[in-house]
């Protein structure tokens, strides 16, 4: 039985850092298992954060330059957590950052350059996972649902709540999954602008009361009409729901509670929407998973028919760098590792690129 030692790197919409996640795993039984071994989380420092939020700025080689000087940054973060830890590893595999996600004109990029991820620390690095997706007239997005379908297939729903909201579940033997909306990227950014990393626990949205403008505002936004495959990005955030925050002039309190209930009523709505049976069993993961008021006021939501699951702290925190390891696995073992029924591209595919360390 083989097994693979691989780290998986994960930089998601959130802005809050980077995870780390060593993880051994192979196929037992024609199923996948996976141990994650060790694990680490680098906040970012804030001059990286404001970077990383406005490289959607960036001028084209400003970008490129970036791209490598942060696939170096990558690199060195990887060594450093392989010799604390004295692991020993196979493959790196790394989403990288995205910066640009608007695959309705064929575009997507992630920052983390693979050539100096692997030259940095030294190991073959599997990356650019949505490329070739969006080349297959694909969203690239989103990419967990085949580690939802391989690890976690136990669950009716699979739900996500980091920067965006997103959920996958199974119908008629396909793997159904796309981008509900907004999560935390909003939440973050008011609390941010209030001088908060985060809203602890819900704890400052708990106290607040609805604003209804703002939650009208935020409930009639297009994005939550289209059918799905369907995602969004950063550029998405910046475009139409950042003018709605600042147009707000209330408390932080009331904006995050608003916030909060749009959320909710949003996941709920897509939830039940697609429920086919009389009990169904959620695992929620993502920051937003640690949020209590946001997933006590899902869970009212959702009534009694629906269970919200929360797993381990490790498996809230690492689930999307596990399963990123996943997929690096199936590239490398040439295995389907983006599923069409769920971006919408012409066909499935193994995606990734291999670099070598030189």
């Amino acid at each position: 039985m083989k097994i693979y030692k691989i780290i998986g790197l994960m930089s998601g919409t959130s802005l809050d850092g980077l995870d780390l996640a060593y993880c051994h795993i192979w196929e037992e039984n024609r199923s996948y298992k996976f141990d994650i071994k060790a694990s680490k989380h680098i906040p970012y420092a804030k001059e990286m954060e404001l970077k990383l939020k406005d490289a959607i700025f960036l001028t084209a080689d400003e970008l490129l330059q970036y791209h490598n000087s942060y696939g170096t940054w990558l690199g060195k973060q990887a060594k450093i957590f392989i010799d604390e830890e004295q692991l020993e590893v196979d493959y790196i595999s790394s989403h990288g950052h995205t910066t640009h996600h608007q695959p309705q004109k064929g575009v997507t990029f992630q920052i983390g350059s693979g050539q100096h991820l692997a030259n940095e620390s030294g190991l073959s690095v599997i990356c650019d996972f949505r490329s070739n997706d969006v080349a297959l007239g694909g969203q690239g997005a989103p990419l967990v649902p085949i580690g939802d379908a391989l690890f976690f297939e136990s669950y009716d729903f699979c739900l996500n709540l980091g920067g965006i909201s997103n959920m996958s579940f199974e119908v008629e033997g396909k793997r159904i999954a796309y981008d509900i909306g907004l999560a935390n990227m909003g939440l973050n950014y008011s609390t941010r602008k209030a001088g908060f990393n985060y809203d602890d626990g819900g704890k400052i949205s708990r106290k607040g009361k609805i604003n209804p403008t703002m939650l009208d505002a935020l409930n009639s936004l297009d994005y939550y009409d289209l059918p799905f495959p369907k995602s969004i990005g950063y550029e998405w955030f910046v475009e139409k729901v950042v003018p709605i925050i600042e147009a707000t002039n209330d408390s932080i309190e009331n904006i995050l509670h608003t916030s909060v209930m749009h959320v909710a009523e949003k996941v709920a709505k897509e939830i039940l929407r697609n429920s086919k049976k009389t009990e169904h069993t959620v695992l929620v993961t993502g920051g937003g998973a640690l949020n209590h008021f946001l997933i006590e006021t899902l869970q009212a939501k959702l009534g009694d028919t629906v269970l919200l699951v929360i797993p381990s702290k490790k498996i809230i925190d690492y689930k999307e760098a596990l399963i990123f390891a996943l997929m690096g696995v199936l590239r490398i073992t040439h295995q389907i590792n983006v599923l069409a029924a769920v971006t919408g591209a012409a066909r499935d595919s193994s995606s990734g690129v291999v670099y070598l360390p030189s």
